[in-house]
């Protein structure tokens, strides 16, 4: 299926490795144009090279920075001509008891997972409503769906963000112009991200990191944890000319781990 979106530009966050850079490889596949940012530059420069090697057609800016940072967004945005699909993802924060965490961990939390993709919506979502195609992902987590206790920092601040795009999705001046805002809820897939925190619950639980992680797999109804090359072709799907009327929606990739019906 062509997905529409060669020769567009986009704005991959947090894109050297994990479910990022499985996006920006989706896209980078379609001739989609992508700046890509990270805060590790060896990492992100090697990401950039092989995606470059994927399709020589698409152009390929690597940004080294702090997206949550006023700073590393202007530089990511700089290098991009035009923004015309922009997907947020940043890391989430630690796993932990909420005794624990003062106000200072409340706010970095917020920082990265909630205010850092309201900025670059707000920087962004009017020059797509202007040339009338837009589209806008963020990477949030399954946990909004179903909260995992360990993981408090990470519930607040990405149900938060939700919340908030609930009610922008649905303006008629963005979605009336070709512009939509979703959000794709990872559940269990094989990131650094799940391997911090399948140590932190066998630490928690006394047992070997393999034993929770063969547990936690088998648990699952599809039997494995996600990849990131799959997660990357439904955010690409999400960014296609043919998504046009999906608007302001969770999409939960999990295996079917999660047990409701809604």
């Amino acid at each position: 299926m062509d997905l529409g979106i060669a020769g567009r530009w986009a704005l991959v966050c947090a894109a050297s490795k994990g479910l990022g850079r499985g996006c920006a490889q989706a896209l980078v596949g379609e001739g989609v144009n992508v700046v890509i940012t990270a805060r590790g530059e060896e990492a992100l420069q090697t990401t950039a090279a092989e995606l470059r090697a994927l399709n020589p057609v698409a152009t390929v800016r690597a940004v080294v920075g702090d997206i949550t940072t006023e700073h590393g967004r202007a530089s990511a945005l700089a290098a991009c001509p035009q923004v015309d699909i922009l997907i947020n993802n940043a890391g989430g924060p630690p796993p932990g008891d909420f005794r624990d965490w003062d106000r200072d961990n409340w706010v970095k939390a917020l920082e990265a997972n909630m205010l850092t993709p309201i900025e670059l919506i707000k920087a962004t979502v009017d020059g797509m409503a202007q040339r009338g195609f837009g589209r806008i992902v963020n990477i949030t987590s399954a946990a909004v769906k179903a909260p995992i206790d360990v993981l408090g920092l990470s519930n607040g601040a990405r149900s938060g963000l939700t919340g908030f795009v609930a009610g922008v999705a649905r303006q008629k001046r963005l979605a009336s112009r070709n512009v939509t805002i979703n959000a794709l809820l990872p559940g269990p897939f094989d990131t650094d991200r799940l391997r911090i925190t399948l140590a932190g619950a066998a630490r928690a639980a006394g047992k070997a990191v393999d034993e929770v992680a063969a547990a936690r797999r088998e648990a699952n109804p599809a039997g494995r944890f996600g990849t990131a090359e799959e997660f990357g072709a439904v955010c690409a799907f999400l960014c296609s000319t043919h998504a046009g009327y999906l608007n302001g929606q969770n999409l939960l990739l999990d295996g079917g781990a999660y047990p409701g019906t809604f």
